[in-house]
């Protein structure tokens, strides 16, 4: 009995964390990516469209700009978002006047504070 009481406080305590992602998906939705300067790492793994490089968080929102600048939004939506202790990912789809995209971030979280760490548009 003891053991299940146990088992049972350790998956309720587990499944109580979950990093606030709001801002990400209000940013993608508004298309105001300057909101996530914050929440850049010092170097991101950037993917837009099939072309991929590392680059510094303010070079990563200068890109994702131009790109909401010639993709305006229309409404995000995340289709998946996990964590696992200090680190966690989401998968979005953003609807734009130019058809929909699917978004891929991963992040750590430091201090209770999403740093993200890779985004990818598809």
């Amino acid at each position: 009995m003891k053991k299940y009481v146990l088992v049972l406080a350790l998956m309720s305590v587990s499944g109580l964390y979950a990093a606030d992602i709001t801002i990400i998906s209000n940013a993608f939705a508004s298309g105001s990516m300057v909101s996530l300067a914050a929440n850049m790492d010092t170097e991101i793994d950037f993917a837009l469209q099939g072309k991929a490089q590392k680059m510094n968080g303010a070079q990563a929102i200068a890109q994702l700009t131009r790109f909401v600048e010639t993709n305006k939004p229309a409404g995000f939506t995340v289709a998946h978002h996990a964590d696992k202790k200090e680190t966690g990912f989401l998968v979005g789809k953003l609807a734009t006047d130019n058809g929909e995209f699917r978004v891929n971030v991963t992040y750590a979280v430091k201090n209770d504070k999403i740093i993200i760490q890779s985004i990818r548009i598809e």
